[in-house]
């Protein structure tokens, strides 16, 4: 009994339980919840970079000790409950445009990532990315945390088939009789009556029932051993390739990586923490200097590992719908990142229609902070509209921050309120633009 008052104890002491209104058996769920939501990307990222002609079982285990570190640094460091792990969209672009497009190795790619990393941590030491989270105003950082819950949600709907790439259209509805369709449908039913019964554990329930009705739809595999070894890192650790980094080309293939990260990180940081309630008076996010340091030495870390970038997850969101409020939450998810490595043959059995309806339910949860916009005030709302729509639309949470961020200063300028307008605005608007203009 003494060593649970003194783990509980020390569990308090270090991320300040009763200070955020949490329990450790709270944080542990929002953890599970977190982790079960985004546990996808064990075999997603895996499989992308594979495609690059990585060793598939390397980039796993890099995936799952990259993602591990940096969240073990947001737990400790800025006590926050977001988990880290390498980026969709930024595999994506690793794998397809630089590698298969451009035609550069995989090992270019990854020393790349790496410039990347450690640009980041040094823009963390001169607050560079601190001072961009500041200058948005409470409207935009509003809207992201909606547009945010609009791209998860469209994600989710988009993995289990629901919706899908129309004959003629840009978007159609997808086959509703599919297996991974009928799935997700009933997982998301379920969900939904567990809310509604207030039943704690309800998105992390869903996720498992959903796993369970996709057994006899042929959806959820059965694993072929319950546990194994961690694959080896030797294929794709320490692999860097600086021969060919010194070109425009390649300048620009790192400024993608970094122009991607940097403002996905913050959309992410400022939509979550927005919906949680954990901006200060005047709309700063506080502790963000290590919160950003995080990703930053994650994306370093995890260069040399053998993943792509890394970066703060919108499936946090999960965790802090189920209540998680401080590190607590992290860590959690990032034992369980550690635990994975020898359990990959049942957490990769986890399909996309099984985390759908939580991300559809998040989505719910978080377009609720649309409502503390001004609508009134046309200035506001059409910047704050477009950051909201083209997330989803353009399928990019830092698109969704430049149309946002470029619509504002250009309306508050030409209407006689440019003074409402931090400098830093004004830089990222010609920035934002010139990137549009030449890039």
């Amino acid at each position: 009994m003494s060593n649970v008052k003194a783990q509980t104890g020390f569990l308090e002491k270090t991320f300040k339980l009763s200070e955020n209104n949490t329990t450790v058996k709270t944080e542990i769920l929002a953890g599970i919840t977190t982790f079960m939501t985004m546990a996808y990307i064990l075999a997603v990222n895996p499989a992308m970079l594979s495609e690059a002609g990585m060793d598939w079982g390397g980039v796993f285990t890099a995936t799952a000790l990259s993602a591990a570190l940096a969240t073990l640094i947001m737990a400790f460091a800025a006590n926050y409950p977001f988990v880290l792990a390498p980026g969709m969209g930024l595999n994506a672009y690793f794998a397809y445009t630089v590698v298969l497009q451009m035609g550069y190795s995989w090992q270019t790619a990854l020393t790349a990532v790496f410039i990347e990393g450690i640009i980041f941590i040094l823009m963390s030491f001169v607050n560079v990315r601190e001072a961009i989270v500041n200058s948005l105003p409470m409207s935009l950082k509003n809207a992201v945390s909606a547009g945010i819950g609009l791209f998860i949600a469209f994600i989710g709907l988009s993995n289990a088939g629901i919706v899908q790439q129309g004959a003629g259209t840009p978007l159609a509805l997808g086959d509703l009789t599919a297996p991974a369709a009928i799935v997700a449908i009933l997982g998301l039913i379920i969900t939904g009556i567990l809310l509604y019964k207030n039943v704690t554990g309800a998105i992390l329930i869903g996720i498992i029932a959903s796993t369970i009705i996709g057994i006899p739809f042929g959806v959820t595999p059965l694993p072929e051993k319950l546990f194994s070894m961690p694959p080896s890192l030797s294929q794709v650790a320490f692999k860097l390739e600086f021969s060919e980094i010194f070109s425009l080309e390649m300048v620009a293939v790192v400024f993608a990586f970094l122009f991607v990260d940097v403002f996905d990180t913050i959309g992410t940081l400022v939509g979550v923490a927005s919906k949680a309630d954990m901006l200060d008076k005047d709309g700063k996010l506080p502790r963000v200097k290590p919160a950003l340091f995080a990703d930053a030495v994650g994306t370093t870390a995890g260069a040399l590992l053998g993943t792509s970038t890394v970066t703060t997850y919108v499936e946090s969101a999960s965790g802090v719908a189920q209540g998680g409020r401080t590190g607590l939450t992290a860590l959690t998810s990032a034992v369980l990142f550690i635990l994975a490595l020898f359990f990959a043959p049942i957490f990769g059995i986890i399909p996309n229609a099984a985390t759908a309806p939580a991300l559809i339910i998040v989505g719910l949860f978080m377009i609720t902070s649309i409502l503390k916009i001004n609508f009134d005030d046309f200035t506001e709302a059409i910047p704050a509209f477009l950051a909201v729509i083209m997330m989803p639309l353009a399928y990019s949470i830092a698109e969704g921050i430049c149309f946002g961020v470029i619509s504002y200063s250009v309306l508050k300028l030409l209407t006689g309120k440019g003074k409402e307008v931090s400098p830093v605005m004004y830089v990222l608007s010609v920035l934002f633009i010139l990137k549009y203009i030449f890039i």
